[in-house]
């Protein structure tokens, strides 16, 4: 592996490869009716842990008589832009590099980015990013804080600055007891780009995030090492992004950004004409005339909102894709400062974004349903990692086996550190739903009991 000081650009060739985690062995370079990128699409859509994701909260709460979006639709919505930009910007890359032997391995890229783009928040837990912020907040300021003595500075970070991204490389390449070795054996491209923050929690910062835990430390390196991604200091805990990840991080911005805007229309958070006047403003000159026409044609005030929103994801997209082809070396390079979305050249589209960025902060994401479901889910997940991380480190009494008794056996309670009997908690409470969440939580409190 490349490393500090000694970083070359990555290569398109060895980026895209078809081998799989956990089944090096059985690398298999015939050609077959799907690709082994469409294959991993496919095994995610099948999978349990994306099928949860219906029961997990994206912003606001799980609907009631209005439908607003959840983790599963999401990651749809995400899945979809994301490989309308990749084939976007695969169009040009294929003329591009056309003299190449290799230009072909371009028609993959559409594939890899919508299966990263449904993963990339399958390790996120119940309750929205609210989640996050009570796993982390649980040992930085509450109970958890007694266990940093007893385990390293690496662990201690990971658990403070626990982060969805990173859990979901976990989900994806963990061996779960009983499970087979490379976890779902996802193709090396799908996994890395994945990865929006590749690099350990201890370099997490002030925002917290990074890209793996150090359980998955080694995982990530071989990962980087087969696809020649450097890494970008010394000791092999900071590395280059997968230009992909761009690519995946537009879509998910551009999805949760313009979905939010509609959901609060529909919610009448935003009146019907703040939000028409947002979503206006991803368009100028005539093709901005060509759009108030036929919203002249079109009477359902949500109709209008989503021939809207389509119209602006389309323009977002475009600009993306512009801005990848555009920076292409300097992503190879790992030398791209920003996002895809704040390297966009056109200045209507830039301006358009900030400004619902800005009504997202300030009127969104404060709204009292968003803040009610951040209270609660704060409080439940908070009492259930009191319990079950004190049934893990006293699994001899009598409470504690009978609440491991609940626990699914993939999840090895009884691991040999502990580090690893945390992890095992932290791995049970980020896959529950909303539902299962708030049902235990009712069930272990004594207000919920089986009907006699």
């Amino acid at each position: 592996m490349d490393t500090f000081g000694n970083a070359s650009p990555m290569s398109w060739p060895r980026l895209v490869s078809s081998k799989r985690l956990g089944l090096e062995q059985y690398h298999d370079p015939r050609v077959h009716s799907r690709s082994d990128f469409q294959r991993d699409y496919d095994r995610m859509i099948f999978s349990s842990p994306f099928r949860r994701m219906q029961n997990k909260t994206q912003v606001f709460p799980l609907p009631g008589s209005i439908f607003v979006h959840n983790r599963l639709t999401h990651s749809l919505e995400v899945s979809s832009v994301g490989r309308s930009m990749a084939n976007v910007a695969a169009d040009v890359l294929r003329s591009r590099y056309k003299s190449e032997s290799w230009h072909k391995l371009f028609h993959h890229l559409g594939d890899i980015t919508a299966t990263a783009c449904l993963c990339h928040d399958l390790g996120n837990p119940p309750f929205g990013h609210s989640g996050e912020k009570a796993i982390s907040t649980f040992f930085s300021e509450r109970e958890g804080r007694v266990l940093q003595s007893s385990l390293s500075e690496a662990e201690w970070a990971d658990l403070t600055h626990f982060e969805g991204n990173a859990n979901s490389l976990r989900l994806l390449t963990h061996q779960f007891a009983g499970r087979r070795p490379g976890g779902f054996s996802m193709t090396y491209s799908a996994l890395a780009s994945i990865v929006k923050y590749p690099y350990v929690s201890t370099r997490a910062g002030s925002k917290g995030k990074f890209g793996f835990f150090t359980s998955e430390l080694d995982t990530y390196r071989r990962v980087a090492s087969e696809l020649g991604i450097p890494a970008l200091d010394a000791e092999g805990t900071t590395f280059m992004r997968h230009p992909l990840v761009y690519i995946v991080e537009a879509a998910d911005d551009i999805c949760y950004q313009l979905m939010d805007i509609e959901d609060a229309h529909k919610l009448k958070i935003l009146s019907h004409d703040e939000t028409v006047g947002l979503l206006l403003g991803f368009v100028s000159g005539e093709r901005r005339s060509q759009v108030e026409r036929t919203l002249e044609r079109v009477a359902d005030p949500n109709e209008k909102v989503a021939y809207l929103r389509s119209t602006s994801i389309g323009a977002l997209t475009d600009e993306c894709a512009g801005a990848f082809l555009a920076h292409e070396q300097e992503i190879l390079a790992g030398t791209l400062r920003g996002s895809l979305i704040g390297n966009m050249a056109g200045e209507t589209v830039r301006k358009a974004y900030a400004e619902c960025s800005d009504i997202a902060y300030s009127r969104i994401y404060c709204a009292p349903e968003v803040v009610d479901v951040e209270l609660g889910g704060h409080r439940i997940i908070n009492y259930l990692l009191q319990r079950l991380i004190e049934a893990v480190l006293h699994p001899e009494a009598y409470a504690s086996r009978l609440l491991l008794h609940k626990v699914p056996v993939q999840y090895d309670t009884a691991a040999p550190t502990l580090y690893g009997r945390i992890q095992s908690v932290l791995d049970h409470v980020s896959a529950m739903t909303d539902v299962y969440a708030l049902d235990l939580f009712r069930k272990l409190e004594g207000s919920s009991l089986p009907a006699v």
